[in-house]
């Protein structure tokens, strides 16, 4: 079998996740905190965001966050259908992601030409993302399906294709090591450092006091490797 052509992921956002380190996972409720969170990210070395798609809000706030801060990667989480990945492309994400593998949503963002990370936990997900040219995959639920020993046996029978995968779900500060050592991961995914409450409660000191420490980790990390 030849190497799989990477078609689902542009070469210039592969290297931005992956200069990035880490992925910050948002839920935000008021498009009036969105410029906020992302300053507070930036400012802590987080220049990559999954803006989730779970609130009312999160197109606008995408919009805001685009037109303000020009600096952040942006991306958008929860991405199920193919109206999502059109509204995704039109407004100008960077990338996109699910939760799950998705064929007719993967077609959707290669036609729109938006870069898109499936999700996969098993081999089988892992095959079906090959077969539409996916090599960067999102590793959902991370945590509670083995972490990274699950991962690495997992992808054993792949490692020729070099796949990277971006690990979410249970991932936060005091694991996160775990992850950047491996070769497998790009970028790791974390809702821990701007957490919903966090948001709400404009805590934006907060949010950049935990950007830093994870930052500072994956230098810590990547220097010594």
């Amino acid at each position: 079998m030849q190497p799989i052509a990477q078609k689902a992921m542009a070469p210039d956002i592969i290297k931005k996740v992956n200069d990035a380190g880490v992925i910050a996972v948002l839920v935000i409720d008021e498009v009036k905190q969105a410029v906020p969170v992302a300053k507070a990210l930036l400012a802590g070395g987080v220049s990559a965001i999954e803006l989730t798609l779970r609130t009312p809000v999160a197109w606008d706030a995408a919009k805001a966050i685009k037109d303000a801060v020009p600096e952040i990667t942006l991306g958008f989480g929860t991405v199920l259908t193919v109206e999502q990945v059109r509204n995704a492309a039109k407004l100008g994400a960077d990338f996109a992601v699910a939760p799950g593998c998705n064929p007719r949503v993967i077609a959707a963002a290669q036609e729109h030409g938006l870069s898109f990370a499936p999700g996969v936990v098993t081999p089988s997900d892992i095959e079906m993302a090959l077969e539409q040219g996916c090599r960067i995959l999102k590793y959902f639920p991370a945590e509670t399906s083995g972490g990274m020993k699950h991962l690495s046996n997992m992808v054993a029978p792949y490692n020729y294709l070099n796949l990277k995968f971006i690990p979410l779900g249970g991932v936060n500060v005091n694991n996160a090591a775990d992850y950047l050592k491996s070769p497998l991961i790009t970028a790791i995914g974390g809702s821990w450092i701007a957490k919903q409450d966090l948001i709400q409660g404009e805590q934006w000191d907060t949010i950049t006091r935990n950007a830093e420490e994870i930052s500072q980790l994956i230098k810590h990390i990547r220097d010594n490797k």
